[in-house]
C-alpha cells in the first residue's frame, strides 16, 4: 500500500493511493496516519478495506499532500552513513553509526516551502531513505528481528545549516532541528512492497542541476542493523522515524559549496517512493 496524508496543514485526512494512481479516502479507519493508528493494526485494517472495495474515491486534483506520518514522536537521524558521503566531507568511515536526533517539528509536506533561517548562509540539502516504525522496538538482538518492526519507507529531505551544525555546537542539533527542515513523502510505501531496501537509487537536483545520484546498496550500517542497534540504546514507538543517511553530493563536498540561497528549487526522489519538490524561501 501506499498510504498519505491530504489537506491543510493541521487539517490532513488519511488515503490510499492504489497502483493504477487512485486516491481512497481512509477516513472511515482511521482519522489519522500516525502512531496509534500503527500501534492498533492499522496496516491490516487499512489493507482489509481496501480488499473489500468500500472506500471511497477522493478527488485529490490541487490538494496539497502533507508529510505521510503526522508529528512522529521522534526523528532519529544517522550521519555519514555512505562511504562517498563520508569521503567528501573529509571524515573517517564511522566504526559505529553516528546518531543524532532532529527536532520532529520539523516534519512538513514534500512540496512544502522550505524556510532559509535566518542568519544562516549555509543552507544544505541531502536526500535520505525515510524509515517509519510499525510496531514498538526495544532490545533486539539482531537485524533479522528489526525488519518485521518496519511499517515501510518513504523520502526524506535532512535539510541543514552547516554552521549551525559544525560551528555553533559540538553537536549537530543546531543546523538540524530549523523550522521545516524535514520534508516528508509523498507517501509512505508499505514495507511488503519493497523487495530490498537496500537497492535503492536515490537522486537530488538543484535548478535542474544533478546534484546527488547514489544507492542505498552504499550505506556503512544497512537500514536492519540500524533499527536493530538504535533499539538497545532508545525505544522505537510506532511512527517514530529514521533517516538513513545520504550519498555524497551535498554542497558541503561539491567545488565552490554551492548552498542554497532563496528561490533555489529542489527536487529528489527514491526508486519506487515517490519525489518531492520544494522552493526555498527566506524565513
Amino acid at each position: 500500500m501506499k498510504l498519505l496524508r491530504l489537506g491543510a496543514p493541521g487539517e490532513e485526512r488519511p488515503a490510499i493511493r492504489t497502483d493504477d494512481g487512485r486516491v481512497l479516502d481512509l477516513s472511515s479507519v482511521t482519522p489519522d496516519i500516525d502512531g496509534a493508528f500503527f500501534a492498533s493494526n492499522g496496516l491490516d485494517r487499512a489493507r482489509a478495506a481496501l480488499a473489500s472495495g468500500e472506500l471511497p474515491a477522493v478527488d485529490a486534483e490541487g490538494v496539497r499532500i502533507g508529510a505521510p506520518v503526522a508529528r512522529p514522536g521522534k526523528v532519529v537521524c544517522v550521519g555519514l552513513n555512505y562511504r562517498d558521503h563520508a569521503a567528501e566531507t573529509g571524515a573517517q568511515i564511522p566504526a559505529r553509526p553516528v546518531v543524532f536526533m532532529k527536532d520532529p517539528g520539523t516534519v512538513i509536506g514534500p512540496y512544502d516551502e522550505v524556510l532559509i533561517p535566518r542568519g544562516s548562509s549555509r543552507t544544505d540539502w541531502e536526500v535520505e531513505l525515510g524509515v517509519v516504525i510499525g510496531t514498538r522496538a526495544r532490545y533486539l538482538e539482531s537485524p533479522q528481528q528489526a525488519l518485521a518492526h518496519i511499517a515501510g519507507y518513504t523520502v526524506s529531505h535532512d535539510v541543514s545549516e552547516r554552521e549551525f551544525q559544525l560551528d555553533y555546537s559540538p553537536q549537530w542539533d543546531l543546523g538540524k532541528s530549523c523550522e521545516t527542515f524535514n520534508p516528508l513523502g509523498p507517501w509512505l510505501v508499505t514495507a511488503d512492497e519493497i523487495d530490498d531496501p537496500q537497492n535503492l537509487a536515490l537522486r537530488l537536483t538543484v535548478n535542474g542541476v544533478k546534484r546527488q545520484r547514489g544507492n542505498t546498496s552504499d550505506m556503512i550500517f544497512q537500514v536492519a542493523h540500524l533499527v536493530a542497534y538504535l533499539s538497545n540504546y532508545m525505544v522505537l514507538e510506532p511512527g517514530d522515524v529514521i533517516n538513513t543517511g545520504t550519498p555524497a553530493g551535498v554542497a558541503l563536498g561539491l567545488p565552490g559549496h554551492p548552498y542554497l540561497r532563496p528561490g533555489d528549487t529542489v527536487e529528489l526522489d527514491i526508486d519506487g517512493l515517490g519525489s518531492q519538490r520544494q522552493t526555498f524561501v527566506q524565513a
